[in-house]
């Protein structure tokens, strides 16, 4: 008896520190930087950056965060790639991300499978308020690179995914960004266009992974020839506040033109 009560307790309490240790892992701020040319007949160089975070859900945009994005710089562009929030997420709570990510730089929002369930005006409103663009099946020029425009779909979810007014009037532009909350997308707008960069998020990692296994492949940067891809594990989780072989990131991208 004392065996299989030595046996339970050690398995109970490793049960509890992977517990804890997938916990702790979920709250962490890790910024990646990815830095890539494109080819250029520009004589002068110059450099785009973004900032891209996706699937935030529950978590909260902190001063921390904050701090580590701008030891990389001033941002010239902030991208939400979807799931900003979730359903039972406050307000409030939201209002405060946004407002946050706003003081980094020009702001874009696309959206994800779960935003609208805390009411799509409610929404629109906060992201509006603060200054940003909601990319409805749209482009816009970035501000202070106004040779380059982002693009921004609608998430499947909703059956409203319309590629042609994404993309429409973009032959104006030099260079671009094209982002979707799912990158199931990025097939269908390369059989348009190759833009200089895409970004997508929606998949988490697979949020919880054992070695090589998971729900779904782990995110990842890719370059060649001037055009990157980006699919990033996302900022927060879902259903569970755990984390295991897939660390919560956001991203820093240095462009150079």
């Amino acid at each position: 008896m004392k065996i299989l009560f030595k046996c339970t307790l050690a398995v109970f309490l490793f049960i509890i520190s992977l517990l804890m240790h997938m916990f702790f892992l979920a709250k962490r701020r890790n910024v990646c930087h990815h830095s890539y040319s494109v080819d250029s007949e520009n004589p002068e160089r110059k450099v785009l950056s973004v900032f891209f975070i996706s699937d935030i859900h529950r978590r909260r945009i902190d001063k921390r965060l904050m701090k580590q994005v701008k030891t990389f710089g001033e941002m010239d562009v902030v991208v939400i790639g979807g799931d900003l929030a979730e359903g039972g997420v406050p307000l409030s709570r939201i209002n405060r991300n946004v407002k946050e990510l706003s003081k980094l730089g020009q702001l874009f929002f696309i959206w994800g499978n779960n935003d609208r369930e805390i009411g799509e005006e409610a929404l629109r409103e906060i992201i509006t308020r603060n200054g940003g663009t909601i990319l409805d099946n749209e482009n816009a020029v970035i501000k202070v690179h106004p040779s380059w425009a982002i693009c921004g779909t609608d998430d499947p979810s909703n059956r409203n995914v319309d590629v042609q007014s994404t993309l429409k009037n973009i032959n104006q532009y030099k260079h671009l960004i094209v982002a979707t909350h799912t990158p199931s997308l990025f097939r269908k707008i390369e059989e348009i266009i190759h833009p200089e960069l895409m970004l997508a998020g929606h998949m988490h990692g697979g949020q919880i992974r054992f070695g090589k296994y998971g729900m779904q492949p782990l995110g990842k940067f890719s370059e060649q020839e001037g055009k990157a891809k980006l699919i990033s594990n996302g900022y927060g989780t879902s259903l569970l506040p755990l984390r295991l072989g897939a660390k919560p990131e956001s991203h820093v991208i240095k462009i150079n033109y």
